[in-house]
Order: structure tokens, then sequence, then C-alpha cells
């Protein structure tokens, strides 16, 4: 699933996939975020992405689904 981080005062936001569900990291951002701790998410290829929690403007979960390869429509 795509995940988009916001960070506060910063114009990029960062833009991961990652094989964790939409549950699981609702959970590690409301903790970061209620205990200002620190955000850590693991990308499907294996990376650590640690943002500060009181630095976090938003967090976007995407929807979790299978990606669509090829020209035609299904």
């Amino acid at each position: 699933m795509e995940i988009k981080i916001g960070i506060q005062n910063i114009g990029r936001e960062i833009v991961l996939e990652s094989a964790q569900d939409a549950d699981a990291v609702a959970t590690v951002v409301e903790e970061a975020i209620t205990k200002g701790t620190e955000l850590r998410l693991k990308d499907d290829k294996g990376r650590i992405i640690i943002v500060p929690g009181n630095a976090l403007g938003y967090v976007e979960i995407g929807a979790e689904e299978a990606r669509k390869v090829g020209f035609g429509q299904f």
C-alpha cells in the first residue's frame, strides 16, 4: 500500500510503498503523535523511514490493492 507522510514546514512529502496493513500503520502513527515519539515505518524494499512524531503534518494511508500491469482495461 502507498503511504504519504507530510512533514511540518517542508514542501515535499515522503511517499513509500509498504507491505504493512492499514490498521498496523494507523496504530503506529497514532502512537507517534500522542506520545511524541518517532514514527518508524518499513517500506517494501526493507528500508526504514524514521520521522519525529512532533514534526508530522499528516499521514495518508492508501487503499490496499494489487498493482495493475498492462495496457488493457480490466
